[in-house]
């Protein structure tokens, strides 16, 4: 692990000066080449992102975890653009757990949002940089030289130096405390369709995932966890197990629940270490164990679904309210409602759930393929008693995340069994592990009444949310429980003077987590569902109708115009076939989805193609953007057709693929992308494309068949008109 040099004063007035909060450029990182003592340097690192060798290479640290969705292409390009490198010329590397980088999270849609301005901020810190010491050397001032190609070039002499030629001499220039960046029409990679630099690595197979992690002495372990949500372990016989061949050691786990300093929850439970991923699986199966079911031991779905229909008539707390909503349906001439429900859902990442970890002194190593590795660091320090900068985490390629691998659970599971084994571990999770034992997105019912006028406007709107919340169960302590839906979640983008949005606490104590897009999807299905129910009521097309209602909201309007242009909206369609489009604003980006829906005469449903148009800001690499949008539509509409978490006696029912099933390849819709020009900063793209599909599936379901459908995911008994 790199670890935060000494700092001196000066060197954090000059990171303060250069960048005011965040981006600590100047402050020299442990291992970097920066002359002490008389000893020259050797490369010009200006900041803890990018460092260029006296040879002339370039490399740039990714502080976010790439687990697909690009930030090994996106993030070095803005650095480098900045600076005027050679995009292929460049190193990547993935940096470890340092604060010197600030946020790792790698989450929100926020990687590029997030990290735009100070990366932009170190390269243009490092040409100016590079330009200061190449004028000095050539005594002419710096306004006369322009970078080009990984070059310093003074045009009206013809001289023109390297970067690497500059290293050593740019490594004593002052940092700039107020870099200039470029405008947009100087971008040269920036908006271009850039080749990946992880891809080259996948294809051959050298890239290093969590899973290809290997640590001389390194043992592998499977744990056994409770069957049932909250259970422990009552009594346990590891003595046929411990006999068995290959098998190295068997640890017991205590269950972990507390918020602070950060969520960690483990289930407990009892784990077997062995040489080999197989010897472990076939011993954990030979493990005699009593376990004590605790509280849940009667949980079920049906169960769940009344708890929240009787919540429905308790009083919520406002997540919005203006005007008189209820006076104002009153008064309507034409008043809707209708219920809509979502279930728990699992992330399900490609690569399965692995964490490796050593524990050995007072120090811990760990190999996490992690989207937060500042909360594995914290909460693995908690549970070992150790200083947080003692444990060093390094974060491999992730296999796919989905907000799966911002729990901590996975890496805490691993340092104890090391600690207990005395060994390295790699804890590896089966496909059956992590449907059982994981946290998922929040199931709930949504209530919703609106009032029309006789010419189609709103005349209230009230919408009431039942259900629990990632936020609640993360921090209990925190009195704000509505969480995603009070940021943006449940807050209608369509003009209405009297509006009533609240929510009633409702958690059965099933384990929560982040699922791409979080309570977001959610509401965004009841949310457009109603809205297409209310255009029928109005007697008015569905696209018409929005855009008479997103007077104020300009970038959901053009790309609701462009999406319905580019899918033909009006054209007249076949028997069985249907058209529907939702809208959806998130993390600050707009998004529009048109899905053609066939409907076979057994109820089978396809989707063979969506058209989508998307507002994220400044785009860095359209080839990337399309790229999760079809991913994002894909893993929508595999939830709102197939996917659902229940349970039964307080144990997950779905064990893998054949009872959690995803589209398939030959299953999933063609993504026809369209995105709007914009000189906006970039917003975020990761989640946005979720949320929209399945109300466009479930509209253009009732514009082939006349049936509504208003539970997810979407069954042959949803399919009789209303």
């Amino acid at each position: 692990m790199r670890g935060v040099g000494r700092i001196t004063r000066r060197d954090f007035i000059v990171a303060g000066a250069a960048t005011g909060a965040g981006f600590l450029l100047g402050v020299q990182l442990a291992g970097c080449r920066r002359s002490r003592a008389g000893v020259p340097p050797t490369s010009f690192r200006p900041s803890a992102w990018l460092e260029v060798s006296a040879s002339g290479s370039v490399t740039i640290w990714v502080a976010k975890s790439e687990m697909g969705q690009g930030v090994w292409g996106a993030l070095p390009a803005i650095v480098a653009d900045e600076m005027d490198a050679v995009w292929e010329q460049l190193r990547v590397k993935q940096a470890d757990t340092d604060p010197v980088y600030g946020s790792q999270w790698t989450a929100g849609s926020s990687s590029v949002r997030g990290s735009w301005e100070e990366l932009r901020r170190a390269g243009a810190a490092a040409r100016e940089m590079l330009v200061a010491a190449a004028a000095s050397a050539w005594g002419v001032p710096p306004t006369t030289c322009r970078t080009q190609d990984g070059m310093v070039v003074h045009p009206s002499s013809g001289r023109r130096a390297g970067y690497g030629e500059l290293a050593v001499r740019a490594s004593s220039v002052p940092v700039p405390k107020r870099p200039r960046l470029k405008s947009q029409e100087q971008f040269r990679l920036v908006g271009k369709r850039l080749p990946r630099p992880d891809i080259p690595a996948k294809v051959d197979g050298s890239a290093v995932f969590g899973l290809d992690v290997r640590v001389a002495g390194m043992l592998v372990a499977v744990v056994a966890r409770p069957p049932v949500i909250g259970g422990r372990v009552r009594r346990f016989d590891a003595s046929r197990a411990a006999s068995m061949r290959g098998v190295r050691g068997v640890v017991e786990l205590q269950p972990i629940s507390t918020s602070r300093p950060v969520s960690i929850r483990v289930p407990g439970g009892v784990a077997v270490v062995a040489d080999s991923t197989w010897a472990a699986v076939q011993a954990r199966d030979a493990l005699d164990i009593e376990w004590d079911d605790g509280p849940n031991a009667n949980l079920t779905s049906a169960g769940i679904d009344q708890l929240f229909e009787q919540s429905l008539g308790n009083a919520g707390e406002d997540i919005e309210r203006k005007g008189d909503a209820i006076a104002a349906m009153r008064a309507a001439p034409v008043v809707r409602q209708a219920i809509y429900r979502v279930p728990f859902l699992a992330q399900t990442p490609p690569e399965p759930l692995n964490a490796t970890a050593h524990v050995h002194g007072d120090r811990c190593e760990v190999w996490a393929p992690t989207q937060d590795p500042a909360a594995t660091q914290q909460a693995i320090a908690s549970v070992l008693r150790l200083r947080p900068d003692s444990v060093a985490v390094h974060v491999p390629f992730l296999g796919g995340g989905f907000g799966r691998r911002l729990e901590t659970d996975m890496p805490v599971e691993a340092a104890l069994v090391s600690r207990g084994i005395g060994a390295p571990v790699q804890v590896f999770w089966t496909r059956e592990d992590d449907l059982a034992h994981g946290f998922y997105r929040p199931a709930a019912q949504h209530r919703l009444r609106a009032g029309l006028s006789a010419a189609g406007a709103l005349l209230g709107w009230e919408h009431r949310i039942v259900g629990p919340t990632v936020a609640s169960q993360k921090d209990p302590a925190n009195r704000d429980k509505a969480g995603e839906y009070r940021y943006g979640g449940a807050l209608i983008p369509y003009a209405a003077d009297d509006v009533l949005v609240d929510y009633v606490p409702a958690d059965p104590g099933v384990p929560l987590g982040w699922w791409r897009s979080v309570e977001v999807s959610s509401t965004t299905f009841a949310i457009e569902s109603f809205v297409d129910e209310l255009a029928v009521a109005a007697k008015q097309d569905p696209v018409a109708f929005r855009l008479a209602l997103l007077g104020r909201q300009p970038r959901l309007r053009a790309v609701l115009q462009l999406a319905a242009q580019r899918a033909e909206w009006g054209q007249k369609l076949p028997r069985g076939r249907g058209r529907g489009v939702a809208v959806c604003s998130m993390r600050g980006s707009s998004i529009a989805q048109v899905a053609d829906v066939t409907v076979a005469t057994d109820g089978t449903v396809r989707v063979p193609r969506v058209v989508c148009a998307v507002d994220c800001g400044t785009v860095v690499n359209p080839g990337q953007v399309e790229a999760q949008m079809e991913g994002g539509i894909t893993f929508g509409a595999s939830a709102a057709v197939l996917s659902e978490i229940t349970l039964a006696a307080g144990r997950i029912t779905q064990s893998n693929w054949q009872d959690y099933p995803v589209l398939r390849v030959d299953e999933a819709p063609v993504v026809e992308v369209h995105i709007v020009p914009s000189d906006e900063p970039p917003s975020g793209i990761g989640e946005t494309p979720v949320p929209p599909i399945a109300p466009a599936i479930a509209n253009a379901i009732f514009s082939a068949t006349g049936a509504r459908v208003r539970r997810l995911p979407i069954s042959k008994a949803d399919l009789r008109p209303a």
